[in-house]
C-alpha cells in the first residue's frame, strides 16, 4: 500500500514540476456536429482502430490515417443521420430480434454464438461493439425497405421488355464480377465543387492505374457503404447493372479500369474482376409442404412455442387430422388452407425451414424448428421435378430489374437525407 502511494505522489510530483508553458493533453473532442448530435475524436478512432482490423484480417493494405480518418468520418455521419431517422420513425431492433441475428451470423461462420463471440474477443473485437453494429446495420436495412425498396414498383411490361431482348435475358447473358468506388456529389453541388470532387475521382484512378491496391483506395476514397469491402459489387448480369455501367465494362478485359463515369449521384470508377455466361438451370425439385407456425412474442416465449408444437405433433402422430390443426392453432396467414404452401423451389422459404423440409419424406413431420419468424411444424406431402424454365426467368427478370432500380433509389435517397441534414466539420487536417 505504501508503495502503491509513494508512486503516485511521485507522479503528482512529476506532473506538478512540468514547465507552465506545456501544452495540454486533449483527452476528447468534437470532430463532427450531426443535426443535434456530435462525433467525438473518441468515437471516431475507436471505429478507425476497428477498421484497420477489418483491412488486416481481410490483408488489405491500409490507406493513409488521415484519408481513412475522413472516409471512416463520412460513413459515421450517414449512418447518425440514417439511424436519427428510423428513432424519430419508430424503427426499434429489440433484444431478441437481435440475438436472433447474432446467432445466424455465427451459424454462417459454422460457430455456436459463446464460441463466434470468443473468436472476435481474440481478434481484439470487443463483442458489444460489434453488437451494436448489427444492430444499427439492421435498423438501417429495416428503413430502407419501408423508405425506398417498398416503394419500387417493376411492371409486367418492364418484365416483358427486358426478357424480349435477348442481351438482357437473365438466363443467355453475361454476368460481371465488379468492384466499384463512388465518389459521391451532393444534390446542387456547385461548378466548383464538382470539379473538386471529380480531381478526387480522377486522383483514385491514377492511384489504381500506379499500381495502387484497389482495397485499399476503396477504403481511401469511396463513399459506397461497402467501400471497407473492397467495393466488391458480387455477381450482377446486365440486367441488374446501370446502363452507364454495362456499356463501360462489356469490352473491358478481366483487370482492366473504367474512366472516371459521371451518373446523377456522383462519380464512379470500375474494375472487372471476371465476367461468365450464365445458364440457368430449367429442371429443379420442387416440394409441396404444409406447415404451422407459432409465433414469439413478450407473451409466447420460445420454450412454450416448443412446447406447444410438440403436443401439437403428437396428436398428428396419432391420426389427427393436420390441416385441421393448422387453421385451429398456426399464426401464418396459409393456417386459411390447412397450412399448405403450396409447390416450393429452393430458395423460396429461409434457410432453416428449407433444410428441415428437405430431411423430409412425403408425409413425414418434422420435429419443432425455429426460423427468424418464429417455431414451425412441418409436413412434406409431396415433391416433384418440374420445368420451370419460364416461371424463373420472369422471376429473376423482376428481382433483377427491382435490385437495379432499388441500389439507385437508395443512393438517391440518402444523398437527399444527407443534404437535408446538418453537417459540421471538425476534424482538422
Amino acid at each position: 500500500m505504501k508503495s502503491t502511494c509513494h508512486r503516485l505522489l511521485a507522479v503528482l510530483l512529476l506532473a506538478l514540476s512540468l514547465p507552465l508553458a506545456a501544452a495540454p493533453v486533449l483527452l476528447d473532442r468534437i470532430v463532427a456536429v450531426v443535426d443535434n448530435g456530435v462525433i467525438t475524436q473518441y468515437e471516431l478512432s475507436r471505429r478507425v482502430e476497428r477498421t484497420l482490423r477489418q483491412l488486416a484480417l481481410q490483408r488489405t493494405p491500409a490507406p493513409p490515417r488521415h484519408l481513412l480518418e475522413r472516409q471512416v468520418l463520412e460513413r459515421m455521419i450517414t449512418e447518425r443521420i440514417l439511424l436519427k431517422l428510423a428513432a424519430d420513425t419508430n424503427i426499434r431492433i429489440d433484444g431478441p430480434q437481435l440475438d436472433r441475428a447474432l446467432t445466424r451470423i455465427a451459424q454462417q461462420n459454422n460457430l455456436p454464438l459463446d464460441q463466434f463471440r470468443r473468436a472476435l474477443e481474440q481478434e481484439g473485437v470487443d463483442f458489444n461493439d460489434f453488437r451494436e453494429q448489427v444492430r444499427n446495420e439492421m435498423i438501417i436495412t429495416r428503413l430502407r425497405e419501408r423508405e425506398v425498396d417498398s416503394k419500387v414498383v417493376v411492371t409486367e411490361a418492364e418484365i416483358d421488355n427486358y426478357l424480349a431482348n435477348v442481351s438482357q435475358d437473365a438466363g443467355r447473358q453475361t454476368e460481371y464480377l465488379l468492384a466499384h468506388i463512388l465518389v459521391i456529389t451532393p444534390e446542387g453541388a456547385s461548378p466548383e465543387q464538382l470539379q473538386r470532387l471529380r480531381a478526387r475521382a480522377e486522383k483514385a484512378l491514377a492511384e489504381l492505374k500506379a499500381g495502387a491496391d484497389f482495397n485499399q483506395v476503396s477504403a481511401a476514397y469511396s463513399d459506397a457503404q461497402n467501400a471497407l469491402q473492397g467495393g466488391v459489387l458480387g455477381w450482377r448480369t446486365e440486367g441488374q447493372l446501370p446502363t452507364l455501367f454495362v456499356g463501360a465494362v462489356r469490352d473491358l478485359a478481366i483487370g482492366g479500369l473504367t474512366p472516371v463515369l459521371k451518373s446523377s449521384n456522383g462519380y464512379h470508377i470500375l474494375k472487372l474482376l471476371d465476367k461468365r455466361g450464365k445458364d440457368v438451370p430449367t429442371i429443379i425439385q420442387q416440394t409441396r409442404a404444409r406447415h404451422i407456425l407459432i409465433k414469439t412474442n413478450e407473451i409466447v416465449s420460445d420454450a412454450d412455442a416448443r412446447n406447444r408444437l410438440r403436443l401439437l405433433r403428437e396428436r398428428i402422430v396419432n391420426g389427427e387430422d393436420f390441416a385441421q390443426l393448422a387453421r385451429l392453432h398456426s399464426d401464418d396467414l396459409s393456417a386459411a388452407k390447412g397450412g399448405d404452401l403450396g409447390w416450393l423451389s429452393p430458395g423460396d422459404t429461409v434457410p432453416e425451414f428449407e433444410r428441415a423440409m428437405d430431411a423430409l419424406k412425403p408425409g413425414e413431420v418434422s420435429e419443432p424448428i425455429q426460423s427468424p419468424f418464429g417455431w414451425h411444424l412441418i409436413q412434406v406431402l409431396e415433391r416433384r421435378d418440374q420445368d420451370i424454365t419460364q416461371e424463373r426467368r420472369r422471376f429473376e427478370a423482376r428481382q433483377a430489374i427491382r435490385a437495379r432500380k432499388a441500389e439507385e433509389a437508395f443512393e438517391d435517397w440518402v444523398r437527399q437525407i444527407r443534404d437535408r441534414a446538418y453537417v459540421e466539420y471538425r476534424l482538422e487536417d
